[in-house]
């Protein structure tokens, strides 16, 4: 026990009646100790809360604050020390100082001023009773003060401070918020690229709509530089450039986040580097830097990588690509780093026009033509609708490896292959050449995430309907026109519409808290799930009106995902980095399956991934085994994903590269064939619905058979109604047609067995109970009528 600690036991000491237990104590004291300070006195008052305030910022969503549990104390070794001082605690004398000290208004207010809202006091409180209430010994100060309230020594508001120090316990926040708030501090994105901000750049802006050759004039620049670095929205791009560049005589490299290809020999890296955005590096200096797409500086996840190489890139010069949305936006912000935009615009190559009809049939279908959809179950519709038509369909959506994708624009770009027609999402957007005649919207309805992380359903915005649109008709196809159409009427008035609306300007920057202001944040908070620091971070986060900060749902998805595996906060903030969709349960199962084995420290070799995806694979007969082998192919994405971040622990990428090019062979295969296992699909559906079918007929057969009797009582010879019989009377029934043409669904025609059946059960027994009330009163009235 520390002299400072004893001299507090001595002043809380009861006078009085417990003078002679006083004087006992002090003389035990001031023998091991010596003399006492002179006027110790009652605790110091509570210290300003100023000292706490946050300057003026937005008060934080304290619902983010995550109360930690302080055990009760057990049975200390040195005994109940307060107790020996002092003397044991009535704890329904507690209970009740405690609820006389909860209702004070004043304490309430001065919980307030140290950052307790109505919600964390009572938190607090709840917790701080139950920790007086369920210790066996409490702090020495703690006792003395309960037992001073007790014989009135001293003031129910005296146990504010401990209360207080408890609070900060649960939510340590509460004693960090100032520094929190300086990590937190977004405002000034520019400074955090020292690199950039010492040259000064040349920024050139390429603004101009789809085909319009803005990127081509950028490319030029960058091949004809002595160095030089391409930053493209996705792989497919970034493949692109690469190959471009070394065909035409410039040594380059490709970095993906999946992937790095050196062309040097030795691996010696090239001077020009083609990698998607996400992976560009900041402090490696070039002659000219090309950022493609610059627009998607405002989505709501992957923002943050725009401006990171708007603001970052350490290059003599940089060429942005993209739409005149953006300009003012980049404009403002390279304006605080004093660095001027130069733009220039480009004008469409070749023609596009919008339809005046709608092509309302499948049956107007020509060469060229491409239906754009917005959901899976779309593109199977209306390919096996096509294939019905005799008509052969390549189909590309986002979910497919990029090796299909090209495979299946190659298919469709072929004048010698007969597929002529292509169906796709609006993956096509961007990244893909194609000899598209004519665009036609299947729908105009998207599904997308606001800001916030919600799905919303809405009509598709005038800059994707532009981007999509302008397929139609490139400089570089056989098709020297575009069309434009819908496929259905009442949705050609709304695509004129959007297409002639001006693009609402880019109003704000994505941003993302780094690694290190992340373990900054857990430096203070240690005892705080990686989730839960990144909400709190958000929370506090300051930004200016030119940014924001990017929806992080999916990091919190995978941080909570892992989150009971033991792993080191750097490695873990890597594997929440991973890119997965976390709509695929096995794609989920295997970053927890990756991170469990990382943390047992057992290395993943590829005999290993072998065995986990049970590889050999079978070719897909069905539609579930295509998205089956998709969602393995994700796998192995995220194994190369993460062995570039951990070379130790997943040794054998060119292994696992290999077999995913096998893999990328089979999924070509099923995608080639996919009108035959749409088909399939459909046809066990129907098996299966017949087999069920038949169980529901055996359950009821008895019902059925009573009913059957009664009806035949009931009916006259000539109201027999003819019913099928046969051999092919179940498939030529109404309800197989209505499922073969996509109309009901087995689950439909269960349900609606289920609910004839107990309208009909119902009918009967109305029937039956108005015949026997009818006999009855026959009976009864036949007496009186003779």
């Amino acid at each position: 026990m520390s002299f400072s600690r004893c001299s507090l036991l001595w002043a809380r000491l009861p006078a009085g009646r417990h003078a002679g237990h006083r004087a006992a104590v002090c003389s035990a004291l001031r023998a091991h100790w010596g003399p006492f300070p002179g006027a110790l006195g009652r605790l110091p008052a509570v210290a300003s809360a100023s000292s706490s305030s946050s300057g003026g910022s937005k008060a934080p969503d304290t619902s983010l604050f995550v109360p930690l549990t302080v055990k009760p104390q057990g049975p200390s070794a040195d005994g109940d020390v307060g107790a020996e001082l002092t003397r044991p605690l009535d704890k329904n004398e507690v209970k009740k100082i405690l609820d006389k000290f909860y209702k004070r208004k004043e304490i309430q207010k001065l919980g307030a001023d140290y950052g307790l809202d109505a919600r964390l006091f009572h938190q607090a409180f709840v917790s701080f009773r139950n920790y007086i209430v369920q210790s066996h010994s409490l702090d020495v100060d703690v006792h003395i003060v309960l037992n001073d309230i007790c014989f009135g020594a001293a003031h129910v508001d005296d146990l504010f401070p401990f209360f207080l120090r408890h609070a900060k316990q649960i939510f340590p926040v509460l004693e960090c918020k100032d520094d929190l708030r300086k990590i937190s501090d977004l405002r000034i994105p520019p400074n955090w690229y020292p690199e950039a901000r010492a040259i000064q750049r040349k920024i050139i802006f390429h603004s101009g709509p789809t085909n319009s050759g803005k990127t081509y004039h950028a490319i030029q620049k960058y091949l004809s530089a002595k160095s030089g670095v391409y930053c493209g929205p996705l792989k497919l791009l970034a493949h692109e450039i690469f190959e471009t560049s070394n065909a035409d005589g410039v040594p380059c490299d490709l970095v993906t986040g999946e992937e790095r290809v050196t062309v040097g020999p030795d691996g010696k890296q090239a001077a020009h580097v083609a990698c998607t955005v996400e992976m560009c590096s900041v402090t490696t200096p070039y002659e000219v830097a090309v950022i493609d797409e610059i627009q998607m500086i405002k989505d709501p996840a992957r923002g943050w990588a725009w401006t990171r190489a708007l603001l970052g890139l350490c290059a003599e010069e940089v060429h942005l690509c993209g739409e005149a949305a953006a300009i003012d936006l980049v404009t403002e912000l390279l304006y605080m780093t004093g660095e001027e935009v130069k733009v220039r615009n480009y004008k469409r190559l070749t023609p596009i026009c919008v339809l005046d009809q709608a092509l309302e049939s499948l049956d107007n279908l020509r060469p060229g033509d491409c239906i754009v959809c917005f959901s899976k179950n779309d593109i199977y519709s209306v390919s096996r609708q096509i294939e019905i038509r005799g008509l052969e369909s390549a189909v590309i959506y986002g979910s497919l490896p990029p090796g299909t994708k090209l495979a299946q624009a190659k298919k469709f770009n072929d004048p010698e292959d007969p597929c002529k027609i292509l169906v796709a999402t609006d993956a096509i957007g961007m990244g893909l050449n194609l000899s598209i005649r004519r665009i036609i919207f299947y729908s105009l309805i998207k599904p997308s995430i606001n800001e916030k992380g919600e799905r919303e359903l809405e009509p598709i915005t005038t800059s994707q309907a532009l981007q999509i649109a302008g397929r139609a008709g490139r400089f570089s196809s056989k098709y020297k026109e575009g069309e434009v159409t819908t496929m259905n009427r009442e949705d050609l008035r709304l695509l004129k519409e959007i297409l002639n609306r001006p693009v609402d300007p880019i109003r704000a920057a994505g941003l993302h808290p780094t690694a290190e202001q992340i373990e900054m944040f857990a430096y203070h908070l240690p005892d705080t799930t990686l989730s839960n620091l990144i909400d709190i971070f958000v929370d506090f986060s300051q930004v200016d009106g030119h940014y924001f900060v990017c929806n992080m749902d999916d990091f919190k998805f995978s941080a909570e995902l892992i989150q009971h595996i033991p792993l080191s906060l750097r490695v873990r903030y890597v594997f929440c980095t991973a890119p997965i969709n976390k709509k695929q349960p096995f794609v989920c199962s295997s970053l927890l399956q990756f991170a469990r084995q990382y943390s047992r420290n057992e290395p993943l070799t590829f005999a290993w991934l072998r065995r986990y995806i049970k590889w050999p694979l079978l070719p897909p007969k069905n539609i579930k085994d295509l998205m089956d082998l998709e969602a393995v192919h994700d796998v192995l994405d995220l194994y190369l994903w993460l062995s570039y971040r951990f070379i130790d622990m997943f040794p054998d990428a060119s292994l696992v590269r290999d077999l995913q090019k096998e893999l990328d062979g089979i999924i070509q295969d099923g995608v080639h064939n996919i009108t035959k296992l749409i088909k399939i699909s459909e046809t066990q559906k129907l098996l299966n619905l017949e087999n069920l079918s038949a169980e529901s007929r055996s359950r009821l057969q008895g019902p059925l058979k009573s009913q059957a009797r009664r009806t035949r009582m009931a009916k006259t010879s000539g109201s027999r109604a003819a019913e099928p019989s046969g051999p092919g009377a179940a498939e030529n029934s109404l309800a197989s047609r209505l499922v073969q043409q996509g109309l009901l669904t087995a689950d439909m025609l269960k349900q609606l067995e289920k609910e004839w059946l107990t309208h009909r059960t119902e009918r009967d027994k109305e029937r039956t109970e108005s015949g026997a009330y009818s006999k009855g009163s026959r009976r009864k009235k036949g007496p009186d009528s003779d």
